[in-house]
């Protein structure tokens, strides 16, 4: 179970994602699933710049849909991300992917949610 956040990370995988999900789905009601989920959005957002960097000719769209879908979900669960990994998928995406209307709105989405607090605070 360790290793298989880095195994996320590799462009693709979704049987590896699979067996993530049923992870979750065992640890539903325990402590350890909120650092559980943090791990997936880490792997989710490494495996999105890995994808970005390598196809930069957006040939595997279906796969990264996916993959931002559910970058979408685990952010709203966690609501906290890496600061290296959000500026790693924030620099790449945008570089490779600025036309891409599903990258743009998870963007968005991401901000929102990642920014609400700082926001409050400053009102």
């Amino acid at each position: 179970m360790d290793q298989l956040p880095a195994a996320l990370e590799r462009a693709g995988n979704e049987e590896s994602w699979a067996v993530a999900d049923a992870i979750s789905r065992v640890l539903k009601n325990s402590e350890e699933l909120h650092s559980w989920r943090r791990h997936l959005l880490s792997a989710c957002m490494k495996g999105l710049v890995a994808m970005y960097s390598s196809s930069k000719d957006e040939s595997k769209q279906e796969v990264e849909r996916s993959m931002l879908l559910r970058l979408e979900e685990l952010l709203c669960v966690v609501e906290e991300v890496d600061p290296d990994d959000w500026c790693s998928l924030v620099k790449t995406g945008l570089k490779y992917r600025y036309r891409d209307e599903t990258f743009l709105k998870v963007l968005n989405v991401a901000v929102q949610l990642l920014y609400k607090k700082e926001s409050s605070h400053s009102q």
